[in-house]
């Protein structure tokens, strides 16, 4: 089992930013990749951003390329996403996942999700 402990969610107005943490324990040496996905109210939970955890090959939604960077702490078996310029479509419950196997843009290839953290990005 991988256990994932999300924590930096907030409310931030539209340009502001936040960065969010994903801690790793457990068996994090089954862990292929790590990334991050969120949900809005009524939507699909969709792609955001993910790494390969020894490669570290990055992948971003076109949607949030150029203003999110996704991090890696392979030492402390942590993820981050540091997102800028946020506007208010980026509000959702952001959710890390931990993937044992290539295909880390694919949400089926993910074994263990965080509880979510609420970002709310106001106008």
């Amino acid at each position: 089992q991988v256990q994932l402990v999300e924590s930096g969610g907030g409310l931030v107005q539209a340009g502001g930013s936040l960065r969010l943490s994903c801690a790793a324990s457990g068996r994090t040496f089954s862990i292929y990749g790590m990334g991050w996905f969120r949900q809005a109210p009524g939507k699909e939970r969709e792609f955001v951003a993910a790494t390969s955890w020894i490669a570290g090959i990055i992948y971003y939604a076109d949607s949030v390329k150029g203003r999110f960077t996704i991090s890696r702490d392979n030492a402390k078996n942590t993820v981050y996403l540091q997102m800028n310029s946020l506007k208010p479509e980026d509000t959702a419950v952001y959710y890390c996942g931990a993937a044992g196997r290539v295909g880390v843009r694919w949400r089926e290839n993910y074994d263990y999700w965080g509880q979510g953290t609420q970002v709310t990005v106001s106008s």
